[in-house]
């Protein structure tokens, strides 16, 4: 513990360093290259996996069945409904969960009969009920609503307080990269989107721009302070301010991923509850990516918006002219 107190109390006052906003190209490549396939690569899979509540479809539940057995309700289904592509999960420690493509209400009884008599339990115990998809686009258009919404009011908050629109799109930047990210490994590793998954995507939102005004808020106070004395650059100042930050970002992230951690352990593993491993599953990923962008993303982008302004970029370049090295030629011509 000692040593990560003089870790963080070393990149605070600038003893240690990493280049961040230095290697800021870098970044971008990467981040150029991670959007492209975020956005690319779950389409050439076959796009993203909704819910049923997204699709439309039916749904079957089987209440404490004599076995456990997902094999069982799939072939079942397939048998006596075939082509509906049944999806069986097990929720609880008890129930069977199966999800159909939209059924006949005479398709539904039968299914209904089938999955009572293979799992050996009363009709009374499997409960079957319809989902249109009407709702799931309700959902959907509320959420693009409140995102929408949410980033208009966030870049003006962010404008008034930090008094600078380059920081507010900054911001706003790395809340969109976040956004395509997260949502592009739910693609490509095959993970199901629910109404749950999207209110995890918009909560993710608000943990980003904490720790994004965290940062901002450091390098406003760095960037004020500098004067026609000071021997940093502006690009100087922005890096410190991350460094300085570093730590207290991974103590936020480590803090905030426990519990959420221990909610996706509890939802997906002990209770089979859908609803709090898809919102726990979407903080999950959200809480890293959100990390991640705030430090490599948000910060050296603001750098890269300010350091082309004519007076930032003269001030910039008669520091670094007279920090740099006095070469032998130049102390002839002194000495002479």
């Amino acid at each position: 513990m000692a040593s990560f107190s003089k870790f963080g109390n070393d990149l605070y006052t600038g003893a240690r360093s990493y280049d961040i906003v230095g290697r800021r190209r870098t970044w971008y490549i990467v981040a150029v290259v991670v959007l492209i396939l975020s956005a690319t690569v779950p389409f050439l899979r076959g796009g993203f996996h909704f819910g049923i509540e997204f699709t439309g479809g039916s749904e079957f539940q089987v209440a404490q069945p004599a076995s456990l057995d997902q094999d069982v309700a799939s072939e079942t289904v397939e048998a006596t409904a075939p082509g509906s592509t049944p999806r069986v999960t097990q929720v609880g420690s008890d129930t069977i969960r199966v999800q159909t493509s939209q059924l006949e209400p005479a398709q539904t009884n039968d299914v209904a009969d089938a999955l009572a008599e293979a799992y050996d339990v009363p009709a009374d115990r499997v409960t079957s009920s319809f989902i249109g998809a009407s709702w799931g686009a309700d959902i959907t258009g509320q959420a693009i609503k409140g995102l929408v919404i949410f980033l208009i009011l966030a870049a003006i908050g962010m404008t008034l307080y930090f008094r600078t629109w380059k920081m507010s799109l900054a911001a706003m930047a790395a809340l969109l990269h976040d956004l395509v990210l997260t949502a592009g490994i739910y693609g490509i590793v095959g993970f199901e989107v629910t109404p749950a998954a999207v209110i995890g995507f918009l909560t993710i939102l608000g943990y980003s721009l904490y720790d994004t005004v965290v940062v901002f808020d450091k390098i406003r106070e760095n960037t004020t302070e500098d004067g026609e004395s000071s021997r940093r650059t502006f690009a100087q100042s922005v890096n410190l301010a991350v460094n300085q930050t570093l730590v207290r970002s991974i103590n936020t992230s480590v803090v905030a991923l426990l519990p959420v951690a221990a909610i996706l352990f509890i939802g997906a593993f002990v209770l089979g509850a859908g609803t709090l491993r898809d919102i726990s599953l979407a903080l999950f990923i959200g809480i890293l990516v959100g990390t991640y962008s705030t430090i490599f993303i948000a910060s050296p982008l603001y750098a890269t918006l300010r350091m082309r302004e004519p007076a930032l970029a003269d001030r910039d370049a008669k520091k670094t002219a007279a920090s740099a090295p006095v070469t032998a030629e130049e102390r002839a011509e002194v000495g002479s």
